[in-house]
């Protein structure tokens, strides 16, 4: 027998003196199904459509090889009945099991009691898995209520979104509201998982896309998550969406100001970031990779990029309307304003005649005769890859 423990990225392969017995006893799948008295299997048939998966669409599931089916809706059948360990019917290899795992867990947010790690036992005979045991961060005893509480949670995000707002409008509720009420902080518990996000409210990025995938869930939309890494290292997970038949790439953890100011080199920017509301491959890809673990769909349209639908996006360089939106936005007493720019051209100029040639200087003194003092602090970050810049006034 060999057993192995993955943890996140890394396995751990412990090798046990165990084959002989396990031959004799004919421990593995189909030994398994005649102690059951069964001849096939009772998780899957070839064809099956009638599978109670919560309504969900299962990106992942659907997407993978028809060879993976018996094994995912085994595990999807044992996980979401709390089997924490079990002997497995499904004859695969340890390959084969770890991509259905992870394809599980990705498609399902509320197996909430789940962990990064698990380990399975393989004969090491035939190669395939015979058992396997999950890492658990929650008590069998507390899962109950803690579903419940993930539940009432999702449910008032949700009643507190006015019903008349459009898909993209609900999905955008979803997006600020994690954001506003979830702190980035790496170490805390359970935050890989939707409750650090949902109910702790203190998470790194797999807790923020289960969460937004959790919720969305429940509203019926399509909603999958996607591992992958960012270019300048480290691991991430985010999201993709699908509105009237497009689908769009959701980062509610590069959303976070506080998250943002750590990437940018702390500009004390605190704005909420909607580039990553809703964006294409090309803007994405520029600093995210994902893994290729599971083709993802095309995210080309940009029907719904922020900027565009709220008057913020200059394809071109227009010196009188980047003028005349600065100072409506002092005029207005806002904040702060937020430009994009539809090339690196257009952007490179804006950054020039903003800040080198200070056209900011009329903003400043306005607001310096409104508030009745001699100077002002202006603070701004930019962004080179989407082409964004952001000025705090205040």
């Amino acid at each position: 027998m060999r057993i192995i423990r993955k943890t996140g990225r890394g396995i751990l392969l412990i090798l046990l003196c165990a084959l002989a017995v396990l031959i004799l006893s004919g421990c593995g799948g189909k030994a398994f199904a005649i102690r059951m008295g069964l001849s096939e299997s009772p998780f899957y048939q070839d064809g099956d459509t009638e599978w109670d998966h919560g309504g969900i669409e299962e990106y992942y599931f659907n997407n993978l090889p028809s060879s993976y089916n018996e094994i995912y809706r085994e595990l999807y059948s044992r996980l979401s009945n709390r089997e924490d360990s079990a002997e497995l019917y499904a004859r695969v290899s340890v390959d084969d099991f770890w991509k259905a795992y992870y394809a599980v867990l990705a498609d399902h947010p509320e197996l909430f009691w789940i962990g990064s790690s698990a380990q399975v036992a393989s004969n090491m005979l035939t190669g395939h898995v015979m058992s396997y045991e999950v890492e658990s961060t929650v008590d069998p005893e507390q899962r109950d209520s803690i579903k419940q509480e993930l539940e009432d949670a999702a449910d008032r995000v949700i009643a507190g979104i006015d019903p008349s707002f459009s898909d993209y409008g609900k999905i955008k509720a979803v997006y600020e509201y994690l954001i506003n009420t979830t702190d980035y902080q790496a170490g805390e518990a359970d935050s890989q998982c939707v409750q650090s996000a949902l109910l702790s409210h203190a998470s790194v990025c797999a807790g923020y896309a289960k969460a937004f995938q959790y919720i969305l869930h429940r509203m019926g939309f399509f909603c999958s998550y996607v591992t992958g890494s960012i270019r300048d290292g480290g691991d991430h997970a985010w999201n993709i969406v699908r509105i009237d038949g497009i689908y769009y790439h959701v980062d509610v953890t590069w959303g976070d100001p506080v998250f943002a100011d750590t990437q940018d080199g702390g500009t004390g920017i605190s704005v909420m970031n909607y580039n990553y509301l809703c964006c294409t491959d090309r803007d994405i890809l520029t600093t995210h990779v994902p893994d290729e673990t599971i083709a993802l769909p095309a995210c080309t349209e940009d029907y719904y990029n922020f900027y565009k639908l709220n008057g913020m996006y200059y394809e071109t360089w227009d010196y009188q309307a980047v003028y005349d939106a600065l100072m409506n936005s002092v005029y207005e007493d806002r904040d702060y304003i937020v430009m994009k720019f539809g090339s690196a051209e257009a952007y490179n100029t804006a950054l020039i005649e903003l800040f080198d040639n200070n056209m900011i200087n009329d903003a400043d003194q306005y607001l310096m005769g409104a508030y009745g003092v001699s100077s002002w602090n202006v603070r701004y970050a930019t962004d080179d890859s989407f082409h964004v810049i952001t000025i705090q006034w205040k």
